[in-house]
C-alpha cells in the first residue's frame, strides 16, 4: 500500500511564505497527477493546485502567482510554495495523488491525511 505523507504545517504572519511537502511512501509503479487541495472550516475542500507527469501545472483562481507546485519524480515529492499568505488560507492542506502500484493496473487516488496551515494578520 502506498502513503502520502504531508509535511510542513504550522502558523505563519499574514504576507509571509511557507512551504509543505509531500512524500509518497511504500511499492509503485509511478504516480501520475499530484495535487494539493486545501479545507477551510466550514467550507468544502477545493483545489489548490495540480502538476501532471510531464510536468504541466494548474492552479485555483485564489493560488495563481502566488503559489507554486513542484515535483521530483524521481523521490516521489511534491511540494507547494505558498507566498504573500492571506488569513484565508488558513485550512488543512491535503496531498493527492494518483498512484499506479503496479504495471498495467488503473491508477489509484491517494491521500494524505492532510497538513494545518494557518495563517494570522
Amino acid at each position: 500500500q502506498v502513503y502520502l505523507v504531508e509535511s510542513g504545517g504550522g502558523s505563519v504572519q499574514a504576507g509571509g511564505s511557507h512551504k509543505l511537502s509531500c512524500a509518497a511512501y511504500g511499492p509503485l509503479f509511478s504516480i501520475n497527477t499530484m495535487r494539493w487541495y486545501r479545507q477551510a472550516p466550514g467550507k468544502q475542500r477545493e483545489l489548490v493546485a495540480k502538476v501532471t507527469s510531464g510536468g504541466r501545472t494548474e492552479y485555483g483562481d485564489f493560488a495563481e502567482g502566488r503559489f507554486t507546485i513542484s515535483r521530483d519524480s524521481a523521490k516521489k515529492t511534491v511540494t507547494l510554495q505558498m507566498n504573500s499568505l492571506k488569513p484565508e488560507d488558513t485550512a488543512i492542506y491535503y496531498c493527492n495523488a494518483d498512484v499506479v502500484e503496479y504495471r498495467g493496473l488503473p491508477p489509484t487516488d491517494s491521500w494524505g491525511r492532510g497538513t494545518q496551515v494557518t495563517v494570522s494578520s
